[in-house]
């Protein structure tokens, strides 16, 4: 795990650089389009020039010079200025549609694209990513980018004709205004990587939390049979205290943002009024001192704060965004494991283990602890393994990646000796889970399934054993038909187990396949399943299955325990905790009872 962190650490410190990389080609592509935006926005220079050259004129040339004819004209130009940047407001958007529609039309295809590939490639949750890809993070990407486009643009060309009044007036005025900006602005910008990691850790942390408090909400009975309250207390505060310093962190950079826009903002027109007795002796006029305020006030403090408040924003959101559809794509699925497998078997032996488990380690992503730890695990032909746990401690993890159905990210897995292929799934295992499938038809097409040559008399066999004789007599004959949402939970489970024991399979994983029977259902389903020649594994949702298998593997997490009941009642503390759930006197009123119509 700490190789995939260090792995990890790098692609997190260069996200802005690679996001940068993709977006060169991205503008260069799209040149015109920007010098088509410059242009409309060119008439917001003008406003912004004649906005305080006007006022300076008005006043210097016209109202203290005793023209108050001349100060209303330049007035009036000043004022006219604003009416082509607002109708210059039409051709902003419309060229802003030609930057901002293309990326958001190229995510989706990015997002779709390693989808397919993805689906083709290797199993995972990779559909989950892409389709919020598609659906929310391409919008927001989308909107954050035209945000950004606009407040940049503004800030450009609004600063432009500022810079261009104060030179007109006086030069010396910049020797006063252009410090405190340049200083804020370095400032504002050193507080990006920072604020960004901050960011990231606190939303880390609080996902972290989240995902704390669910496993808690669904393992608050476990948590009080194995006795582990004070430490899942303990956790708990540890996550807790993370969180309330990712938060401290990200608040103290949130202040030294707030000093940057106030140097920005904030100083530029104070120093002027300090330098006003200097900048008067040095040839500036009273009218070139109003209009340079007018020029920091109205126009560039408003477009600073603009612009930091979207770079810190949006900007960052944009770019938290863009990464998760510039970072590399996960490894392809043929690529081999780089932990140590065991040795290829030229073929399968007499006595050859029907599944093995060799270090295999399984984390669902490349920064999430490992559920399953350097496990290794063999089982043998004929062999009935339970496996038992807390929720959450990774059963069914562990009942997938046996089935084939998970890759493991570490280790390997091999069945009859030879490395596990999905080629070689159906003829090797069959894995049942809790949310049985039954299709719509009769129940002679649903039992044979996995096996269409069954014979009828086989299949009454199976109804005997497994315990389907009361749905068969309900239903009337094998050839009625079957609606799903007629059945019971109860009863497609036993649908599919009669469709797994037609099959016999070298290897079958009942992941909860029982859990909506009752105790005796269940039981002698288990114990038919138990006397085929092949290797059962069962994860128990009831610990009288573990008392029925002859070895039991107990899961807490990564850490694991195998053993023979007595054995781990002797060794293992989390199995006597379990066992302390189950009363000894149901097994005697189990194997008592006759079997029920399952509900």
């Amino acid at each position: 795990m700490k190789r995939g962190h260090d792995r990890a650490r790098p692609a997190r410190d260069t996200a802005l650089r690679r996001v940068a990389r993709e977006a060169r080609p991205f503008l260069r592509a799209r040149t015109a389009a920007i010098l088509r935006l410059s242009g409309w926005s060119l008439l917001e220079f003008a406003q912004t020039f004649f906005g305080g050259y006007g006022v300076a004129r008005a006043l210097d040339d016209g109202f203290l010079a005793g023209r108050p004819a001349t100060g209303l004209l330049w007035l009036a130009v000043a004022a006219v200025a604003v009416l082509p940047s607002v109708l210059a407001a039409r051709g902003v958007f419309g060229r802003l549609a030609d930057l901002v529609e293309p990326l958001r039309d190229g995510l989706v295809r990015r997002a779709v694209a390693r989808a397919l590939s993805g689906a083709l490639g290797r199993s995972g949750d990779v559909s989950t990513r892409s389709l919020s890809q598609v659906t929310h993070q391409s919008e927001i990407a989308r909107d954050g980018w035209a945000g950004l486009v606009l407040t940049l643009r503004s800030f450009v060309f609004t600063a432009a004709g500022a810079v261009t009044g104060l030179l007109a007036l006086s030069p010396a005025l910049l020797l006063i205004v252009l410090p405190p900006l340049v200083l804020g602005s370095a400032l504002f910008l050193g507080t990006l990587p920072p604020m960004a990691a901050r960011q990231r850790a606190y939303l880390a942390a609080d996902e972290a939390y989240a995902a704390h408090a669910g496993e808690l909400a669904a393992s608050v009975r476990d948590i009080a049979a194995a006795g582990t309250a004070e430490r899942t207390v303990a956790g708990s505060r540890a996550l807790a205290e993370t969180q309330l310093a990712a938060s401290r962190s990200l608040a103290r950079w949130s202040a030294v943002r707030v000093v940057a826009l106030a140097v920005c903002g904030r100083f530029p027109p104070l120093l002027l009024l300090l330098g006003a007795p200097w900048l008067l002796r040095n040839g500036l006029t009273p009218g070139g001192l109003v209009g340079a305020l007018t020029y920091l006030t109205q126009a560039l403090a408003p477009a600073v704060q603009a612009l930091m408040t979207m770079l810190g924003t949006a900007g960052g959101r944009l770019v938290v965004v863009l990464d998760r559809f510039t970072d590399a794509p996960p490894p392809p699925a043929d690529e081999p494991a780089r932990e140590a497998s065991p040795p290829p078997a030229q073929g399968p032996a007499r006595d050859t283990p029907v599944a093995e488990l060799h270090e295999v380690t399984f984390a669902y992503g490349p920064r999430a602890h490992p559920v399953l730890d350097r496990l290794s695990l063999t089982v043998g032909a004929g062999e009935h393994l339970a496996v038992v746990g807390p929720s959450g401690s990774g059963k069914s993890t562990l009942a997938a990646v046996l089935a084939g159905t998970e890759r493991p990210t570490g280790g390997a897995v091999r069945w009859r000796g030879r490395p596990a292929r999905p080629a070689d799934a159906t003829s090797v295992r069959v894995l049942l889970p809790q949310h049985a499938y039954v299709f719509t038809g009769t129940l002679r097409d649903n039992l044979r399934y996995l096996r269409p040559d069954a014979r009828d008399r086989e299949i009454a066999a199976m109804a005997d054993a497994v315990g389907l004789d009361a749905l068969l007599s309900r239903l009337g004959s094998l050839d009625a038909a079957v609606e799903p949402d007629r059945l019971s939970q109860g009863e497609r489970q036993l649908v599919a187990l009669g469709r797994a024991y037609l099959a016999a399979p070298p290897l079958l994983i009942l992941d909860e396949a029982t859990s909506r029977l009752d105790p005796a259902a269940e039981t002698r389903a288990e114990l038919a399943f138990a006397a085929l020649p092949g290797a059962l594994v069962v994860v128990a949702h009831r610990l009288g299955s573990a008392r029925r298998a002859d070895r039991t593997l107990v899961m807490d997490g990564p850490r694991t325990q195998c053993g023979t009941p007595g054995e781990l009642l002797r060794t293992s503390a989390l199995y006597r905790d379990l066992s302390g759930l189950w009363e000894p006197g149901e097994e005697h009123a189990i194997r008592s009872t006759p079997p029920p119509s399952p509900v």
